[in-house]
């Protein structure tokens, strides 16, 4: 256990500094950064410190769809918001669209590398990951479905209050998933070999269903 909590803390201090670097590339962001840029302009707070508290509430929103939250859930409430907003202050400003690019590059990279790391654990999705998933379960939805409509939603009131929409939410969209499916393949080969021969699940806790939540692109942050 205390090397499953240090694989944790790991992965989700490794995607909040992926998300911080994003956000300074300035080109564009996922649907739940663009949500918090808005609500981050709308209120003047600081982005880390939405970021947990968009967790907090995504998390409370669980009960009724009957999901139960693990440690890595908890502790990604806490953890990856606070890294952005460290990370945001400290990273200096790209100079040019090379660096740019070079900068939102290496964050969805990394982000990748850290969902295979912190998902490896086991020790419970990201809040927003469970929402998802949650969705699916108790609704029925198709799981592709679940997330359209929850990150479709963000995206649009983020948009609307001037989050930051731009090419990188739009590769950020069609690379993620299959960049964390090979984090994932690549940091659990067992895990992979076991979920060969069962058939997949959606129930909480399981291999399967953190391995469907990584390749579809629902990961982390969530």
């Amino acid at each position: 256990m205390p090397a499953r909590i240090l694989r944790l803390l790991i992965g989700l201090v490794l995607y909040g500094v992926a998300d911080a670097l994003m956000i300074r590339a300035a080109v564009g962001v996922d649907p739940w950064t663009v949500f918090a840029q808005g609500v981050t302009r709308l209120s003047g707070w600081n982005i880390g410190l939405l970021t947990n508290l968009i967790g907090l509430a995504v998390l409370l929103l669980w009960i009724p769809l009957r999901q139960r939250p693990g440690l890595g859930t908890v502790l990604n409430v806490f953890v990856v918001g606070t890294v952005i907003g460290l990370g945001v202050w400290l990273l200096p400003a790209p100079a040019g669209l090379l660096a740019q690019i070079a900068y939102f590059a290496g964050g969805m990279l990394l982000l990748a590398f850290a969902s295979g790391v912190y998902i490896g654990a086991g020790l419970g999705p990201g809040p927003r990951d469970g929402l998802m998933t949650g969705i699916h379960s108790r609704f029925g939805l198709p799981l592709w479905l679940a997330r359209t409509l929850v990150e479709g939603s963000v995206l649009l009131v983020g948009w609307l209050l001037g989050g930051d929409v731009g090419v990188g939410t739009l590769v950020f969209a069609a690379l993620i998933g299959p960049l964390c499916g090979l984090s994932l393949r690549l940091l659990r080969p067992r895990a992979r070999a076991r979920a060969s021969g069962h058939a997949r699940s959606c129930a909480p806790g399981t291999i399967e269903k953190s391995q469907r939540a990584a390749i579809t692109g629902e990961v982390g942050r969530a």
